[in-house]
């Protein structure tokens, strides 16, 4: 048996939570359309028939000098050394850029312990269509050709297209890696499918819905917490008074919402989303403070990006 940790690495968007939320057949990581929504180094753990792969989904490799992403390369740069083999994700649907080149010179020292996993085939498929626009066989050769050039030690054989969206590719994703992990007993148990302790996927999974019910520069501009947490009934109910934070009064009235209508949404579908999760109900109680310019506020940046 084969057991280790494998560090996925990828630009923002490219699919990486998808990936680890199917690989792992549950939800573990928050997913939204909108990049860099991951702050975290997310573990998510899969079992197979050879071993035991424990996933690390770091923040979307982006370069930028605003403090909140220059820690977020932070993550993503110490993860890959940390790591026993490496998944990088490459969007076919898009243009094979610079970001790819400087993700890809991150990895230049580590070719001998790493996957590439081509995604979004589908979605290159479908754009196929239109005289404008080249065809997906052209994009995957172009992204191969590129990976040649940059990434020379990698073999083919480890370049694989999936379409993490659909489920395809990813069994032959997870046999390339098993082959690159080191012998041993599993780090985790098998009924465990990720290590994120309760108060955090609670937090994530109210970011996550406050994301998708907003827009412009807010989805950025705002970051959970819990404040309190307590059982109730016997251990069949969690209370949990937690807060979205913002930077301006302004986006604190968005999200509130006429009425209060944006925020009882984003209460009342987060509660939905943790029912499926954890074997209680929770009873959230969630309000909207402001906190100006955190982003510019290391003690907050360490405290929700790590």
């Amino acid at each position: 048996m084969k057991s280790g940790i494998v560090t996925i690495i990828g630009r923002p968007s490219a699919g990486k939570s998808t990936f680890l939320n199917t690989a792992s057949g549950e939800k573990v990581s928050i997913v939204s359309s909108i990049p860099q929504t991951t702050r975290n180094a997310i573990r998510g753990i899969v079992n197979t028939t050879k071993g035991q792969i424990v996933f690390i989904d770091t923040p979307g490799y982006h370069k930028s000098e605003k403090k909140l992403n220059l820690k977020l390369q932070e993550i993503a740069k110490t993860r890959l050394e940390e790591g026993d083999a490496v998944l990088y994700l490459i969007d076919l649907s898009r243009e094979f850029g610079e970001e790819e080149k400087n993700i890809c010179s991150l990895l230049s020292s580590l070719q001998g312990k790493t996957v590439i996993g081509l995604n979004k085939a589908d979605l290159a498929a479908s754009k196929a269509d239109g005289a404008s626009k080249a065809p997906a066989t052209s994009k995957v050769d172009l992204a191969k050709k590129e990976i040649s050039k940059l990434l020379p030690d990698i073999p083919q054989e480890r370049i694989v297209e999936i379409s993490a969206l659909k489920d395809e590719g990813i069994n032959e994703i997870l046999s390339s890696l098993i082959e690159l992990l080191p012998e041993g007993e599993p780090l985790y148990p098998e009924d465990i499918y990720t290590d994120q302790d309760v108060v955090f996927r609670i937090t994530e999974i109210i970011r996550e819905q406050a994301i998708a019910h907003t827009r412009e520069e807010i989805p950025h501009a705002l970051y959970a917490g819990v404040e309190d947490a307590e059982m109730r009934k016997n251990g069949k109910e969690l209370w949990v008074r937690a807060f979205l934070y913002v930077e301006k009064e302004s986006q604190k009235a968005m999200l509130i919402g006429k009425g209060a209508a944006v925020i009882k949404s984003i209460r009342i579908k987060s509660m939905a989303e943790m029912r499926k999760i954890f074997p209680y109900k929770v009873q959230l109680d969630l309000q909207v403070r402001v906190n100006k310019n955190w982003r510019q506020k290391d003690s907050i940046i360490q405290k929700i990006s790590y």
